[in-house]
């Protein structure tokens, strides 16, 4: 046999076709080509998420000089029409034994179910036929892109995503459509009618070819598939009876779903993986299988003689009667080659920038628009500063103005900077939004269009930083908004899904859940893989850490680093191999596809540019832009990101508190708590030098819920650095990052602030540009700065560059002979202006040195900025900031925050049925109020239920004479609030305690008055919850441990006098904490031995647990709820606080 040239035009990835496929696109490409075929087609399962993968890597492989060509497709789910399938459904769920049976799952990822999909399906609801799509060109994409958006659009979704025959009429051209394999369009024909013989199966067929001839025309191919299914070849036999009755053409494909012949295990394991979590299919077995001859098809993508010795291979391992025609085939075969290179042409998909068209008013050009409202918001600001036309502060922010509007315009972004602007516009009529992040801080541009709230040139910010005129990558304006959720919805409702649309994100298999799920199939006991996963990451961290000079931060090891420094990962390892090499081929492999917490695209007709999946209803990217994935920008699309920033909604709040204290406005508006905003914290109207809130807050030390200083270490730098401005608070939180720590800058930078005349400058221009920050090169702009100051010629989007190169490591040719002209023209510079090259060959390498940690000045001062209006407002308005941050912290962290509300000296006064609201209030200057939505158990309808018909007078007055709704404040919110305490004010003279008015009203709840008066009487006995009781009902019920009820005066006295810290914040060298049991258990160790495992509290909330080995459970008492300080406790970072031997002699109960 001559030798077969093939093509490969039906191949999956676990991109697109997850737990299905396997690998990515690139490694399924690179194999190919190796394999000697010239060109390979992606057609993963009802989508194209793999499609960016594939164009990216085509363009890599053609800037390698191989010759390979990328093709476009997909492998559709089809029914012949979703408007009739649609009554079907509705019937469906009008019978009540039918509908339980419907599964209105919707979820962006598809898991393709094999065994579904290749056999007869009784369900008509679940029937769907695969069938392959091929772009013969830009039209053809489009039109594809157009078919799978409108799949999972509408009434077209329903568990998968679903084309029609109208659809198809639609949107046909230019595009060849295959038949697809034993769950395909044909093989439809094949199980539905396969029990009434074989004319009932090629009548069902030819009326399908006639069908789909009408709409592709000589454009529709017959697909056939060598493999050991028996079917499969009585599927190929009646396929070639359509090819010999209506001269349709075929073609032979691999249906490749791994990257290369010895990926099959993996792909198994991985599609067992997959259904892990989703209830395993009937049709899967438990085991793997031995070889791969046992699943009877390999499914790399092959060369035309591997393809051919298949086809050989398996008809004759199948006894049939079916004999097959060689030339048939081989042409077959031939005819994929002849769709490759001479139907389908040589494209990559148009990544022309689409931004909408709505923001420019029509007669008006992008950049002369931009320039016009960015002129128009300059001006309103200088006006605002009584700044004179022609002086030189309006000539220089004008010149700046003017230059970065040409960087934009020449650059192609003024589109990109009005859809900003528009989204800002938005954002300001529902919500407040943040001064800044980012370097985008540093445009004016920006400013002056109110996208930003901070002027760069103020504080020396660097536009070049933001977007440089030579550069070629997108700007990103990361956005800080209260609520992005909401704001998102309003931009979709209003710009419309297909304008506004998410951004996808694809998540992966990770390493602890790897070797979990793995070892179950290889029978690994759980206690053993247990101890792997549970102590590898902390053996690994240290000496990653240690490997990259970090120590100070978090840092989480790569997976190599993991393998290299767990030594219980490598025993565990080298015990199971299979284990290990599993791992090795999963890592990383795509698990799901979920949304972006911030980021969308915002262009017109976007299901027209891109093939839109969708998630529970809405609709989002094919793919992923992001910090290890970037394919929108490269593909034509600019991500936007509208990020959430909690301490903005705390704003929001404090705001409106203010407003009903000090304002008189009973219901403030978002109207009135934006004017509030701009007349009052906006950064040109606050006082960013009012020195009462740097003493009271930064210097003093007392903090609560200030932005960027909710850790203990930003607190110690603070206070060790006496900041007395904007800069100095963007200084110290720019040191306070794990390699600026580990360096030790924190030490003499706090050195220098207190010795300002300790300090040494080279010459002026360095002391101009670094005095602020003490002589130290903090921000990335002061080297841009330096560079530009000092050096001969060297521009600013040259500094700015500089940046990039000296923290890149492994620089290409080019770029290192960029960086080598940029410092011999420094050195040059230098030189010219007095300084030695000695001491200019030293500066550089402190440009070296500290470019590996210098921070985003633009993006320091906008956070800041946050730090200081939080301040202010804890400053001036500390009961209302003091509320909206109680509200604003989550359960884990509540108890911590109620503490540092007292440590400010307020008192909190008891929930209260009649006086506690939704959310924290101050009675006066020095009590709050605590909120019924704390209690546990109490939803909104019983909320509102009890705040309209309050106040209570009595009990009577709350069970029966007061309209309650018994089914909104039913026996469970009676029972939460009565254990709460909250009901305290209704207990009158009558009962005996709390738990005698909670027997009598809520347990054995009184439907009548006279059934309360006789429960009175029968549980009088009860009395009072004891101290345990409340404390259990309290913790249970709130969240809140109360630890006032424990740690008295005298053992608070004893803890101080002797200066022994809470064991959330243990100190070896002091080798005491105090803490409080708060429950144990008591058990067995292997050894037979007993131990204690006691879980304890502090006052910072923060649960820890001990373990308490060799103890005697009949004498080594630990009491819960008393205080205790322990002497001498071990500590690992594996297994956390222990103890050994006898109790008492390391637990001492304080008083």
């Amino acid at each position: 046999m001559n030798k077969i040239d093939f093509v490969g035009l039906h191949a999956h990835s676990g991109v697109g076709s997850p737990f299905d496929g396997f690998g990515h696109p690139q490694q399924h490409m690179d194999f190919a080509f190796e394999n000697g075929s010239r060109a390979l087609a992606l057609t993963d399962h009802g989508n194209m998420n793999g499609l960016a993968y594939q164009v990216l890597h085509a363009k890599k492989m053609q800037k390698e000089g191989k010759e390979f060509k990328p093709i476009f497709g997909v492998e559709a789910y089809f029914i012949e029409s979703v408007a009739d399938w649609k009554v079907k459904l509705e019937e469906h769920r009008a019978d009540k034994t039918k509908s339980k049976k419907i599964d209105d799952a919707r979820s962006g990822t598809t898991v393709e179910n094999e065994a579904e999909s290749k056999q007869a399906v009784k369900s008509e609801l679940n029937r769907k036929r695969h069938m392959v799509l091929l772009a013969m060109n830009q039209e053809g994409l489009n039109n594809i892109f157009k078919l799978v958006s409108e799949s999972y659009h509408g009434d077209n979704f329903y568990r998968k995503p679903r084309i029609d025959f109208d659809l198809l009429e639609k949107h046909n051209e230019g595009i060849i459509a295959l038949s697809a394999c034993l769950g395909g369009i044909y093989a439809g024909c094949y199980w539905e009618n396969r029990e009434e013989g074989s004319e009932a199966v090629l009548d069902s067929m030819r009326i399908m070819t006639h069908r789909m001839r009408m709409v592709f025309g000589d454009r529709w191919y017959g697909e056939l598939q060598w493999n050991a299914i028996p079917e499969q070849h009585e599927l190929n036999n009646y396929v070639i009876q359509m090819h010999q009755e209506f001269d349709i053409p075929l073609v032979s494909t691999c249906d490749s779903h791994y990257p290369t012949p010895d990926a099959w295990n993996d792909r198994e394991l991985y599609k067992k993986i997959g259904w892990l979590g989703k209830g395993k299919p009937e049709w899967m077995s438990d085991e793997l299988p031995e070889g791969v001859d046992e699943i009877g098809y390999e499914l790399y993508p092959k060369n035309g003689e591997q393809m051919w010795a298949d086809y050989k291979r398996y008809t004759n391992i199948i006894h049939t009667d079916i004999t097959y025609d060689d030339e048939i085939v081989r042409q077959s075969m031939l005819e994929t080659v002849n769709i490759a290179f001479e139907r389908i042409d040589s494209f990559l998909p148009d990544n022309t920038v689409r931004l909408p068209d709505f923001v420019v008013p029509a007669g008006h050009h992008p950049a002369e628009y931009l320039a016009q409202l960015s002129f128009e918001g300059l001006f309103e600001i200088m006006a605002s500063r009584s700044i004179e036309r022609g002086s030189t502060t309006w000539v220089e922010y004008t010149d700046r103005l003017k230059l970065e509007l040409k960087v934009i315009a020449d650059r192609g972004f003024s589109k990109y900077f009005l859809t900003m602007k528009s989204i800002t516009d938005k954002t300001n009529e529902v919500q407040l939004s943040g001064p800044g992040r980012g370097s985008a801080a540093g445009s004016l541009v920006a400013y002056a269009l109110g996208i930003t709230q901070v002027d760069p040139i103020k504080y020396g910010l660097l536009f070049s930083r933001f977007l440089r005129a030579d550069a070629t990558d997108y700007p990103d304006i990361d956005y800080d908004v209260s609520d992005p959720m909401v704001l998102k919805e309003i931009l979709i409702d209003e710009w419309g899904s297909n304008t506004v649309v998410p951004i996808s994100n694809f998540n992966t298999l990770q390493l602890r859940s790897l070797i979990k799920d793995i070892s179950k199939f290889y029978d690994i006991e759980f206690t053993e893989v247990n101890k792997v996963t549970n102590t590898m990451m902390n053996e690994a961290t240290p000496l990653a850490k240690k490997k990259h000079g970090i120590r100070a931060g978090v840092y989480t090891p790569t997976f190599e680093e993991v393998c290299e420094f767990s030594e219980t990962l490598q025993a565990f390892f080298l015990k199971h191999p299979k284990v290990k090499s599993h791992v090795e081929g999963l890592m990383g492999q795509i698990r799901s596809t979920s949304r972006h917490a911030g980021g969308v695209v915002i262009g017109e007709e976007l299901n027209k540019y891109m093939p839109l999946i969708a998630s529970k209803g809405v609709r989002q990217t094919p793919w992923s832009e992001g910090m290890n994935v970037r394919q929108l920008e490269p593909m034509g699309f600019i991500k936007f990101d509208i990020l959430g920033l909690a301490t903005l909604r705390m704003m929001e709040e404090a705001i409106e508190r203010i407003l009903q204290h000090h304002h008189g406005i009973e219901n403030p508006t978002f109207d009135d708590v934006k004017k509030y905003y701009k007349e009052n914290l906006h950064p040109d109207k606050i006082d960013l030098n009012d020195q009462e809130v740097y003493k009271t807050i930064f210097q003093a030390g007392k903090w609560i819920g200030i932005f960027q200083f909710t850790e203990k270490g930003a607190q110690n730098l603070a206070k060790r650095a006496q900041p007395k401005s904007i800069i100095d608070i963007s200084a110290i939180t720019s040191i306070y990052r794990p390699g600026p720590l580990s360096a030790g800058v924190d030490k003499a930078y706090v050195n220098a602030v207190n010795d300002p005349l300790s300090v040494k400058y080279e010459n002026e221009i360095v002391e101009e540009i670094t005095r602020e920050t003490s002589g130290f090169l903090i921000f990335q702009e002061q080297i841009a700065l330096l560079a530009h100051n000092l050096g001969e010629d060297i521009s600013l989007d040259d500094a700015n560059l500089l940046r990039k190169l000296l923290t890149k490591k492994g620089l290409d040719t080019s770029k290192q002979a960029k960086k080598e002209e940029i410092m011999t023209k420094f050195v040059r510079g230098c030189v010219n202006k007095g300084i030695s090259k000695r001491e200019a060959e030293d500066m550089w390498q402190k440009f070296e040195y500290f470019s590996g940690y210098g921070f985003n000045k633009s993006h320091a001062v906008a956070y800041s900025i946050i730090s200081y209006q939080t301040a202010w407002l804890a400053t001036y308005y500390n009961a209302e900031w003091t509320c909206a941050f109680l509200d604003k912290e989550p359960e884990s962290r509540k108890e911590k925050a109620i503490n540092i509300a007292k440590s400010w000296g307020y008192t909190i006064k008891p929930l209260n049925i009649n006086t506690s609201g939704r959310r924290w209030t101050s009675a006066d200057d020095t009590t709050l109020v605590a909120p019924l939505t704390t209690i546990k158990g109490l939803g909104d309808a019983a909320i509102d239920e009890i705040i309209e018909k309050r106040p209570f007078t009595s009990v009577e007055h709350l069970l029966f004479d007061g309209g309650v709704v018994a089914r909104k404040l039913n026996k469970k919110s009676l029972d939460a609030l009565t254990r709460a305490s909250a009901m305290n004010d209704l207990i009158d003279d009558r009962f005996t305690g709390d738990k005698h008015f909670w027997s009598a009203t809520v347990v054995d709840k009184p439907k009548s008055k006279k059934k309360l008066l006789e429960n009175i009487e029968t549980y009088k006995k009860e009395g009072s919850f004891t101290k345990a009781e409340i404390i259990q009902n309290t913790q249970t019920l709130t969240g809140i441990y109360p630890i006032s009820m424990v740690l008295s005066d005298r053992a608070l006295k004893i803890i101080d006098q002797h200066m022994v810290p809470p064991i959330s914040e243990f100190d070896i060298d002091l080798a005491m904490a105090w803490c409080i049991p708060i429950k144990i258990i008591t058990k067995k160790s292997k050894n037979g031995k007993w131990f204690h495992t006691i879980d304890v509290i502090d006052t910072n909330s923060v649960m820890t647990r001990i373990r308490c080995w060799g103890v005697d459970p009949n004498k080594d008492f630990v009491h819960l709820n008393k205080p205790y300080v322990i002497k001498n406790p071990n500590y690992n970072e594996t297994w956390g606080f222990s103890t050994y031997g006898r109790v008492d002699k390391k637990w001492m109960m304080i008083g």
